[in-house]
């Protein structure tokens, strides 16, 4: 699945190993290895969260 952020788009597969979150910044940890996110807001990163957990 992808997402895409300010122009930039994240390829994350499942199965997802972890996710770590502090404030505006997510690393996700996937079968292809770690990814850093930065988002502007915390807002964004809890938004890209739920589109996580929904997927």
């Amino acid at each position: 699945m992808s997402y895409k952020y300010k122009g930039k788009v994240y390829s994350i597969e499942s199965p997802i190993k972890s996710i770590s979150v502090n404030k505006s910044n997510v690393v996700v940890t996937d079968q292809n290895g770690a990814k850093l996110i930065k988002f502007t807001t915390v807002n964004d990163s809890k938004c890209f969260l739920a589109w996580v957990y929904q997927a």
